[in-house]
This record gives structure tokens, C-alpha cells and sequence, in this order.
């Protein structure tokens, strides 16, 4: 398999989707679907009536017809569900879900997949968080249903995967070990997902694809190469000006004056022993600039990876009118990123773009009730009595603090979870007056996201920003940039 030059980014919840992945493999580069709340994300849809029948036409070639008959008499409702309606709450994610919930996951990640691949022989991958961990092993069975040729993995140190990918590959049962805050030593909670279970004994084939771990450091690289549980095919090596959750900075964590963490020379990624590891590997972190593919490349890796670029293209899932804003941002100097090293629950610094009107302003979210319906955000800590129990840092405080969190660890905790769907046009609705506002993220090169804008065009395509990205001597404002020759990438 021929590598690609260019990874678009994984960008969730559903930024990424098949629509962009598959313009992007169609362009002969890797285009990535997010795997992050694919089942929430899926549901919604169908609720919202499937208008162009595609969600539908993929299901229908699931293979095994009766769990797609199922998730569809469960999901969708024809016609759409009417704007003041609220969706219907799907299960929250849990260590033994119920047989609802794995199917509309595994099918959720199958037609994502299978849409993004119909009709070209492209390559195609998806992109999930480690720190979310527990709907991977369905979701991961379900994208290899459809055929999946890569799988990456940031945001934590993803060991078990390649061991995963493996075994159902194989059909086998796959595990996964859950992180457990409070657990004793030796005490192991372990995911579970067995193929031939879930497919009644008739197996139908599926290929390993590819792993690529996304880290940002030569020391997590070097644990994933010589102690994931399989075999780690190759590396993304993102800096913090990426978008999404970054990786804090190493050492003890310091703020600049605005409140953002200072990252220095310590997580500066030395990519002369990146090479030595000898896996392909591809920079990511404000490459979506002309020349940085080539910079790249003559620092040895095989190319780059982009995400802020294709957010705001036509092809990407965002919601029409957030692109426009952002893009008249951009071109008129004001598009702005804060590093929060609070708003995500997941403890890792989170991107937000300063937005007016969405929830990276202090008075809506300030406004917002505080709730947790959706749960992929939790985090699993041990009772006393041995059981577990589930809790989030953007729930309401009281519960929060009832079920042994902290006050202090709640503060400033935004709910990622409603944000980043009404992103995409599918925030649940409260009441009449209230519905979940968007929370924007994305990476520091959103200040530059104009460029890909022609004389006399409001939006841009995917193939533009290929199209930029593959030529070296493509001019901004007027100017030709030459590539530069560092030897190490910021991290």
C-alpha cells in the first residue's frame, strides 16, 4: 500500500465526515472520517428523516440484516423529527452496554466508513480518542466491517489497538483495559467485544488495516513502537498549534499571560530519532500552509497531516453559517484560538476558537444549564464497594461532587460533548427557548483559513486546499513562502 502524502485531519464530532473523507480519497490522499460519537451522531441523522436516503442505502449493506434492521426501526423517523422536538437520547456509553447500543455502534462506524469508500479505490481511515474509550472495540469491529484501511489514534497512549485490530481481525474476542480512577493494584476492568458473538458465527472477512499513533513526543513514539500490543505501523507527530485536544506540555504546567499553557523546549520532538524508529511518519500542527509538504519531506517524513484547512471547506460537516463566520474572521484578522487548559474533561488542553455567539464565550456558557445526557466524556472511578460508578467534571457540581469529584475540578469544565455536535447542526434542543449552543475548535492556522479563498469567492472546496498544499510555489497574498529547513517540529 503506497503511502499518502496528505492525511486530512480526524476532526469530531463529525467534521470529518464521509462527504469530506471521500473528496479527499478521491484527490489519491488518505481521507479520515471521525470515529468520535459516531453512534450519537448516526442516530441524530436518521431522526432528522435521512433526507437523501444515503444513511439507508449504506445500511442496507451490512451484513448481517438483521442487526440493520433493527438499529434502523430503532433510529430513524421518516420524514424527520420536527425542529422543536427534542432527539431521542440513545444509551450512555458504559463497561457492559447493552445489545442496542453496541449494534448502533458498530453499524454507525460501518456506514460512515462504507460511505466515505463507495464508488473509488481510495484510501480511507478513521480517527478515534483514546480517551474515550469505551465504545472503541465495537467501533473499531464496525469500521473493518466496511473495509477501513487505516485507523489512528491520539489523545492518550493507544497500546492495546494494534493487539485489537489483530485479534478481530482474526475473529477473535479483543479487550481492552479501561482506565479506572481509584483502582486497586492488580484490579483490571476490562472492555470486551467478541466478533463471532456479535455476528451469530458467521464471520465475514475483514482485513487489518493500517495503525497510526498520534503523539507528540519521541518518548510516547518510542513506547508505542516497542510496547503496543501489535504492531504500530506509523506516526503522526502533532504539534500543539493542532486543533482538538492537544498534549499538555511536559513538566510542571505554566500559563502565559492570557492563561494558556506555555509549552517550551521540552516538547520540541526530535525527529532524527522519530527516523530512527524506522515507521513512516507524517507532521501535523499548522502544515496546512504551501511548502510545509515539502519542508516535510525533506525532513524525512512521508508527508503531512491537515485538518484546520478542510474544516472549513464546502465538503466538511461544520454548519454553513459557522464556516462563513469563521471565514470572514480570517480575512479580517480576528479569527483567534485560546488554549484552554480546563474547558475539555478530559484534563488535556482543548482548542477554542473565540466565537461570538457560541459557547467560548463566558456568558452563554455561563447561561447554560449544566448537564451530562450523552457521557462519552466520563470518566469510570471505583466505589468503595468495589463497583463502579461514572461521573464527568461538565455535570452538574453537586452530582459531580456526590459521586467523589472535587468543586475545584469542575470549574471551567465545558460540556464537549452537546458543543461539538451542535457544531455540526445536531444540538439537542432544551425548550422552546434553549437549545445547545456550538463550541468551535480548531487549530492556530484558523487565522489563515482565507487564503484558500479565490477573488471573489465566499467558500472553498477540498480540492483547493490539495490542490495548495501539493504545490510548493503557491503564492499568499502575492508573495511566494519558501520551505525552511528546521530539523525538529514544535510539540
Amino acid at each position: 500500500m503506497s503511502q499518502p502524502k496528505i492525511i486530512q485531519g480526524g476532526m469530531g464530532v463529525a467534521v470529518s465526515g464521509w462527504t469530506l473523507a471521500r473528496t479527499v480519497s478521491k484527490l489519491g490522499q488518505l481521507g479520515v472520517v471521525s470515529g468520535t460519537g459516531l453512534a450519537i451522531v448516526f442516530a441524530r441523522a436518521l431522526q432528522m428523516g435521512d433526507p437523501q436516503g444515503h444513511l439507508r442505502r449504506a445500511v442496507q449493506q451490512f451484513p448481517i440484516p438483521e442487526v440493520a434492521a433493527r438499529v434502523l426501526a430503532q433510529n430513524f423517523v421518516p420524514g424527520g423529527k420536527s425542529p422543536a422536538m427534542p432527539f431521542k437520547i440513545a444509551p450512555m456509553p458504559t463497561l457492559r452496554p447493552g445489545s442496542a447500543l453496541v449494534e448502533l455502534t458498530v453499524v454507525a462506524n460501518f456506514v460512515e466508513v462504507f460511505l466515505a469508500k463507495e464508488g473509488h479505490d481510495g484510501l480511507v481511515g478513521i480517527n478515534y480518542l483514546e480517551k474515550i474509550q469505551l465504545p472503541t472495540l465495537p467501533s473499531l469491529y464496525g469500521a473493518m466491517l466496511a473495509n477501513v484501511d487505516y485507523v489512528l489514534m491520539g489523545a492518550g497512549i493507544p497500546r492495546a489497538i494494534p493487539g485489537a485490530l489483530d485479534r478481530l481481525a482474526a475473529g477473535e474476542p479483543a479487550q481492552l483495559k479501561i482506565d479506572v480512577i481509584g483502582a486497586l493494584p492488580g484490579e483490571e476492568f476490562l472492555s470486551t467485544f467478541d466478533p463471532r458473538t456479535f455476528c451469530k458465527g458467521q464471520l465475514p472477512a475483514v482485513k487489518r488495516p493500517q495503525f497510526l499513533g498520534i503523539v507528540a513526543s519521541v518518548t510516547l513514539a518510542m513506547a508505542l513502537a516497542k510496547k503496543a500490543s501489535g504492531y504500530v505501523d506509523g506516526f503522526v507527530i502533532e504539534g500543539d498549534t493542532a486543533g482538538g485536544h492537544n498534549a499538555p506540555p511536559r513538566g510542571p504546567l505554566k500559563l502565559n499571560a492570557i492563561g494558556e499553557p506555555i509549552y517550551g523546549e521540552r516538547d520540541v520532538v526530535d525527529l532524527e530519532k522519530i527516523r530512527e524508529l524506522g515507521r513512516p511518519f507524517w507532521l501535523a500542527g499548522s502544515y496546512g500552509r504551501p511548502s510545509r509538504l515539502a519542508e516535510a519531506l525533506r525532513l524525512g517524513a512521508s508527508g503531512i497531516q491537515v485538518g484546520t484547512a478542510f474544516a472549513f471547506c464546502n465538503e466538511s460537516g461544520l454548519c454553513p453559517e459557522l464556516k462563513q463566520q469563521a471565514l470572514q474572521m480570517s480575512r479580517a484578522g480576528t479569527a483567534h484560538v485560546f488554549t484552554d487548559p480546563i474547558a475539555s474533561p478530559t484534563g488535556f488542553p482543548f482548542k477554542v476558537v473565540r466565537m461570538p455567539g457560541t459557547l467560548s464565550e463566558a456568558d452563554p456558557y455561563a447561561a447554560r444549564t449544566r448537564i451530562c445526557d450523552l457521557g462519552y466524556l466520563r470518566h469510570l472511578y471505583r466505589k468503595p464497594d468495589g463497583t463502579l460508578g461514572y461521573r464527568c467534571p461538565a455535570e452538574p457540581v453537586d452530582d459531580y461532587v456526590k459521586k467523589g469529584g472535587t468543586v475545584a475540578d469542575a470549574q471551567g469544565r465545558k460540556c464537549l460533548c452537546n458543543g461539538l455536535l451542535a457544531n455540526v447542526g445536531l444540538n439537542q434542543v432544551r425548550s422552546d427557548s434553549e437549545q445547545e449552543l456550538a463550541l468551535m475548535t480548531a487549530g492556530d492556522d484558523v487565522a489563515q483559513v482565507a487564503r484558500f479563498l479565490k477573488p471573489g469567492c465566499d467558500t472553498y472546496t477540498a480540492a483547493d486546499v490539495v490542490r495548495c498544499l501539493l504545490d510548493e510555489t503557491t503564492p499568499v497574498n502575492g508573495v511566494v513562502h519558501s520551505a525552511a529547513h528546521p530539523s525538529s517540529v514544535p510539540a
